[in-house]
């Protein structure tokens, strides 16, 4: 059996959902580890409870990132050995994990990478759509210049898309989609290796009619098919405003907002209420 090295920083995957997933390698490895840099201690506190592991816990996060990722890389330098953990999956993707890798390597330290679950290839091998050549997007920008700037940037793409999104923000996210990549084939994944994992496919027409009928729970996955010679973003040939920015449009015109969501949402073809919440998530 292989043991850890002194002075490495070992970028741990964990479980999705399911800990099942936590793999022989990753439960040695935390256990033998001299520090676990993880992402919410609490959370991470019941996985290591789980596989009866005893290693101290640091904070390591998006906020702390600046003055704790030096103060870990010094520990390294001194011989230490540190695992860090994101809250689920493989830190470095969506989570400052990436950052305390490349904080490492300038310092010319080893850094070890112990596979784990993605809920991003998860879905993406379980959409049916093309995986031979793909691009993982993360979650959206939170404001709508810069989705939507993003998105534009997206529909001459080729490549199958990924993106991350939360339950509350989803429906929004898919009318964006339907309206600045037209019409395409896309699945949604949610709860991916949980009880209720489930995968939604269909274009985005029919995604936005069943997320219409049924709230989303659960971090979802968007997997969206690329760019061919019969789909074509639409709002770009248009240069149309997005959905927000059109209701805005009319508020400012003197309509109210109500009369102004229903009108955006007749002549988009989206769902008001999809509508109503893309306003109110701006």
């Amino acid at each position: 059996m292989n043991q850890i090295q002194a002075g490495t920083l070992y970028i741990c995957g964990t479980p999705i959902g399911n800990l099942e997933d936590m793999t022989f390698r990753a439960v040695r490895v935390l256990r033998e580890a001299t520090v676990i840099a993880a992402e919410d201690t609490r959370h991470t506190r019941k996985l290591l409870t789980h596989f009866d592991i005893h290693t101290p816990l640091v904070s390591y996060h998006e906020h702390n990132k600046a003055s704790i990722g030096p103060m870990l890389v010094e520990r390294l330098l001194a011989g230490e050995t540190i695992a860090v953990v994101s809250d689920a999956g493989m830190p470095g993707i969506s989570d400052p994990g990436a950052d305390l890798a490349a904080l490492s390597i300038a310092a010319g330290i080893t850094v070890v990478p112990i596979p784990g679950a993605s809920a991003a290839l998860c879905a993406l091998v379980a959409s049916g759509l093309d995986t031979r050549t793909f691009s993982f997007i993360g979650f959206p920008p939170k404001t709508a210049k810069k989705r939507r700037e993003l998105f534009l940037k997206l529909v001459e793409h080729e490549h199958t898309l990924i993106f991350y999104e939360s339950p509350h923000h989803l429906k929004a996210t898919l009318a964006e989609l339907a309206q600045v990549l037209g019409q395409r084939q896309a699945v949604v994944g949610r709860e991916l290796t949980k009880k209720f994992e489930q995968f939604v496919r269909g274009d985005f027409a029919s995604l936005q009619d069943h997320f219409a009928k049924n709230d989303p729970r659960g971090e979802c996955t968007i997997i969206v098919a690329g760019q061919t010679d019969n789909v074509a973003g639409t709002v770009k040939e248009q240069n149309l405003p997005s959905p927000v920015e059109a209701v805005a449009e009319l508020i400012t015109g003197g309509m109210n907002k109500k009369d102004a969501i229903r009108k955006v949402a007749s002549e988009r073809g989206l769902s008001k209420r999809d509508v109503y919440n893309a306003v109110l998530d701006m």
